[in-house]
């Protein structure tokens, strides 16, 4: 875990000033100003986020030039991390988190049914995909793809996956080469890969013999997106499934080993979602933060410099869902914010795929 107190220097403290303080966004209620004082007041925002915090830094350090009296505080955690972090910590009635921003788009949305979420409006509410807002209490905040992630120096261009059946027929026809050497999640231990790989399970009619497919060879599992991007880069293993498309973009503009692929026949579309703790302690600087980051400014940053793939439709470039819906169009497939991604929390649900899971795919 990382904590992420940001300070920004004195002379960009001295441009924005309290001048910022009483400055309410073009379009917003002209109350807002009572927000943005009341936030002022508070003085902190304390976060706890899966969003790693190189890629967080950009929208804090353009968060505090523009409402420099407000102190962010950001935990950079797994969503496991969160979850229980969160949860433990308001049983006890002690601090906690004003705001909770993870990837693990179940157990947000978990947290909001159980009532851990304030129901907010957020100005920005209706320049976001009414998928992407459950009951106003939680926010889809980006346009993440999950995508095929191969070794460019050893998978020639012919035999790069461009779908799920292309990836299952090439480990099975070329089993010598590829044996051992696919990987994804464990779906055990990573709550973004249960949620991207039961997504699958319903949107693929042929899911399961697509499993058999890849996992007869030798499925390589692991926690983390770093870990397999590091595994893929060296040759270790050569393809790695349902990835984290904004990780693995960053990664391939730096590392010429890296390529990338977006399945055509269907993208799910992860998106990183936030709520309000409904007894936040700074609850004025969390509804700042909220609609910074869905606004178009905020949203900007996310696609040009945290390159997580902006949500807004008026946002253009690469790393954006216009960039994305230009090249994939009705192949992508969004992960609605709502109940639908609670199915397979229930624990006997959950066995009972993962028990079929570990028969489709057994260790070599």
């Amino acid at each position: 875990m990382k904590t992420f107190p940001t300070l920004i220097a004195g002379a960009v403290l001295a441009l924005t000033g309290a001048a910022a303080f009483a400055q309410v966004p073009a379009g917003y209620p002209a109350d807002y100003a009572k927000v943005v004082d009341a936030a002022k007041k508070e003085g902190r925002l304390v976060i706890y986020s899966t969003t790693d915090s190189k890629a967080a830094e950009p929208l804090i350090r353009d968060f505090n030039a523009l409402y420099p009296g407000v102190k962010v505080e950001y935990n950079d955690m797994n969503s496991t991390e969160v979850y229980n972090r969160f949860i433990s910590e308001a049983a006890a009635g002690g601090a906690t988190a004003d705001l909770l921003w993870s990837s693990s788009m179940d157990l947000q949305v978990k947290l909001a049914s159980e009532g851990y979420a304030m129901t907010y409006k957020s100005p920005e509410a209706a320049a976001i995909p009414a998928w992407a807002n459950w009951k106003d209490a939680a926010y889809g905040t980006t346009f993440e793809p999950a995508v095929i992630v191969y070794n460019k120096r050893l998978v020639p261009a012919d035999e790069v996956p461009h779908s799920h059946a292309d990836l299952a027929k090439l480990v099975t026809t070329k089993a010598d080469k590829y044996a051992g050497k696919i990987t994804t999640y464990d779906i055990e231990k990573s709550g973004v890969g249960f949620m991207f790989i039961t997504n699958d399970a319903a949107i693929n009619p042929n899911f399961w013999d697509f499993v058999k497919a890849i996992g007869s060879t030798g499925l390589r599992v692991q926690s983390s997106t770093g870990t397999m991007l590091e595994r893929i880069s060296s040759g270790e293993n050569l393809i790695g499934y349902n990835m984290i498309g904004s990780y693995a973009l960053a990664r391939s503009k730096k590392d010429q080993s890296i390529g990338i692929s977006y399945p055509k026949d269907y993208t799910l579309v992860m998106s990183r979602v936030m709520f309000i703790n409904k007894n936040a302690k700074d609850v004025n600087a969390a509804k700042l933060w909220l609609d910074y980051t869905l606004s178009k400014r905020g949203q900007t940053i996310i696609a040009n410099e945290a390159e997580l793939y902006s949500l807004r439709g008026d946002v253009k470039g690469e790393t954006t869902a216009a960039g994305l819906n230009e090249q994939l169009g009705s192949a992508l497939k969004p992960l609605p914010v709502g109940p639908q991604q609670l199915q397979y929390l229930d624990q006997k649900k959950r066995l009972a795929f993962l028990k079929q899971w570990k028969e489709a795919t057994p260790k070599k």
